[in-house]
């Protein structure tokens, strides 16, 4: 029998009423069992973040996802802030920093631009995969396992009734497949980003997908 996993979503967007897409993407896994949703900006909308409350949320879960709209190749003010004072030395990373070593990190992340722009050739010049390197490296730093990203591209050309309900249902099966282990690790290795190729990557019960 596998074993399930705890995961937190730790969520940053400052306009949430203007963003069709990440309204349904979050919308479509709040209440997923195992799955906590944590709105940064409405829990701390003066920036006071609470350090404790948020590291005894990192132990208590086993997979973080950083869930945001890409702004300028980064994230949202309110996550930078969060990752400045809650992974603190001591607790996140150095000698005795070993409280997140083992789990799972994963970006989350919407862009304007179509996938096309990120690339030599593209307007961005950069890769998605090299401008989240940041990332990827904080959690290689923290002894924490970086999972290729789940990115939705060019949502200022997506559809409503299809395209959204799509991406949406194909982030709610991501994470019941990281919740209950139906993940294929070597394949997913293989991929630029996480919903590159998902049937090949996940295998969801009949019962469960939507």
């Amino acid at each position: 029998m596998r074993s399930s996993n705890s995961i937190l979503i730790l969520f940053a967007h400052p306009a949430l009423e203007k963003s069709r897409i990440n309204r349904h993407l979050i919308r479509a896994v709040q209440g997923l069992e195992g799955v906590t949703v944590h709105d940064l900006y409405e829990t701390y909308p003066d920036f006071q973040i609470n350090v404790k409350i948020e590291q005894d949320l990192l132990l208590a879960h086993d997979i973080i996802i950083f869930h945001h709209p890409f702004y300028w190749y980064s994230s949202p003010a309110i996550l930078k802030e969060w990752q400045d004072l809650v992974l603190e030395h001591g607790f996140a990373y150095g000698h005795r920093g070993t409280a997140l070593k083992g789990k799972k990190f994963l970006s989350a992340i919407t862009t304007g631009g179509g996938e096309p722009a990120y690339c030599r050739k593209g307007y961005n010049y950069f890769t998605i995969r090299e401008l989240l390197a940041p990332f990827e490296q904080t959690a290689h730093l923290c002894g924490m396992e970086y999972i290729p990203p789940f990115v939705v591209y060019g949502t200022h050309q997506l559809q409503e009734n299809n395209e959204f309900d799509k991406y949406a249902t194909d982030y709610r099966n991501v994470l019941m497949a990281l919740r209950d282990n139906n993940i294929d690790w070597e394949s997913l290795k293989a991929f630029y980003y996480f919903n590159q190729n998902l049937e090949q990557v996940i295998q969801i019960p009949a019962h469960q997908a939507q």
